[in-house]
């Protein structure tokens, strides 16, 4: 996987326009000249603002259920590549489909900047880049006024710079696979906030190590927790053992391959079947198999931590973390009703 860094880009052209939202009457404002950076530190502020929270790990790519040319903003990128002296008009254009797909009610009103960034590095490479970035929420600072006699305080609004709200920068390389796409959205996945990914920039994750890990181990657990729970009858303790095992086939090996893993994880010959099964009506079959080998990314796989936690709730007393052998952890139920496990250990630190 080519590493991309943006420790050495570069702002090289700069417009702002105001997106409104259509559900409450806002109103489009198309910038007709290029936006103005004061001086130097400024200018670092900006690419800062634009670029630190982007993750480069996180590659997506644009596409289309009919044809890639008839994703509108995959076309403006590539005309704006072709040619940066229509960087103004083509950038009109992004801003206008933007505020078309702005109509949901929860939608903020904002400032659109369409950035050209010069000498990103991908790989052994320096590129260029095309960057959207939508700035939703505005906070309060302080300003401290001083003369020869006295001080000050006076306020203004303006964007924190430890994070824009929506964010995209697409590298000028792999055109016909749909570019390399870096996305950011604060609002996560709320249906109304998937304008942003799917409704305009219409993206889907790029099938590098990264995105297959993490994407593969999360649809282990959802199998794990939905389907084979209630089809199996998994005990807390069952279900723990198998995201367990999951968690270190991925830290032990560098290659994925399916066939091995679904060996490795289910020795129920039913239950890998129906992994199977959950694996193709999750992902369609093609892709299935396409994707059915690829290098492990331990970057992933530390990403997928938190999620994998093997945590055994009970009430509001007592969670056990369990880390391994299932067989030394024993369920039970007292003549009088109560439930209890029974942990058996060597060491105690």
């Amino acid at each position: 996987m080519n590493v991309i860094d943006l420790k050495e880009a570069v702002l090289s052209r700069l417009i702002t326009h105001h997106i409104g939202s259509i559900s409450r009457e806002g109103k489009l404002i198309l910038s007709s000249e290029e936006t103005r950076v004061s001086d130097g530190d400024t200018e670092r502020f900006l690419q800062s603002y634009f670029l630190d929270t982007l993750k480069t790990d996180e590659v997506f790519e644009f596409c289309h259920s009919i044809d890639l040319s008839h994703n509108t903003v995959y076309t403006l990128v590539n005309n704006l590549f072709a040619d940066e002296d229509s960087f103004i008009s083509l950038s009109n254009n992004l801003a206008t489909l933007l505020y078309e797909k702005s109509t949901h009610p929860q939608i903020k009103d904002g400032k659109l900047s369409v950035v050209i960034f010069n000498h990103i590095r991908y790989g052994d490479e320096l590129v260029r880049g095309i960057g959207l970035f939508k700035s939703e929420t505005t906070v309060p600072f302080l300003q401290l006024h001083e003369a020869e006699e006295f001080s000050a305080f006076g306020h203004e609004y303006g964007f924190e710079l430890k994070g824009i709200d929506k964010a995209c920068l697409i590298l000028e390389n792999n055109q016909e696979g749909g570019y390399s796409v870096l996305i950011r959205d604060t609002a996560g996945k709320n249906k109304e906030a998937q304008y942003w990914v799917d409704d305009f920039l219409h993206v889907q994750p790029s099938a590098n190590e990264y995105n297959l890990t993490k994407q593969f181990m999360a649809l282990t657990k959802d199998f794990v927790v939905t389907q084979a729970s209630e089809e199996f009858m998994l005990s807390p303790t069952d279900k723990i053992d198998v995201l367990n095992k999951t968690m270190e086939y991925f830290k032990e090996n560098e290659e994925f391959d399916k066939e091995e893993f679904t060996d490795t994880i289910f020795s129920d010959t039913a239950m890998k079947e129906s992994f199977l099964e959950f694996d193709t009506a999750m992902r369609p079959e093609q892709e299935s198999d396409v994707n059915s080998r690829f290098d492990i990314s331990p970057k992933a796989v530390r990403s997928q931590n938190s999620v994998y936690k093997s945590v055994l709730k009970l009430d509001k007393n007592f969670h056990i973390y369990i880390h391994g052998d299932k067989s030394l952890i024993q369920r039970g139920t007292e003549p009088d009703g109560r439930k209890f496990y029974k942990i058996y250990y060597e060491n105690e630190t």
